[in-house]
């Protein structure tokens, strides 16, 4: 899946597992994320792109409000926030009767 600036993506290796980010920027295989919290946006962490996994986009538009250099520490925590509660949503949003 292709990568997006301020796009959400997970984690899925390290002691990091099934955190959510926000990437940064991209460069040779290697992605910078922050969430805002342990790592702000003026020191992202550096991760291997094998070890991400980068959400649809639809979820990006979903939570995002801003994007680019309006982007803060806060806002960013607050579109990652929404991820999260949308992904547990979904994920207990089972259907059925």
């Amino acid at each position: 899946m292709r990568c997006r600036l301020y796009g959400i993506a997970e984690s899925s290796a390290g002691h990091d597992k099934g955190r959510l980010y926000a990437v940064t920027d991209v460069s040779d295989g290697i992605v910078f994320l922050a969430d805002g919290r342990r790592r702000k946006l003026s020191a992202p962490k550096k991760k291997n792109a094998k070890h991400v996994i980068f959400l649809p986009d639809g979820e990006f538009r979903a939570v995002s409000g801003k994007t680019g250099d309006g982007m803060t520490d806060a806002a960013l925590r607050r579109m990652l926030a929404a991820a999260r509660e949308r992904r547990k949503y979904a994920d207990n949003d089972q259907g059925g009767t």
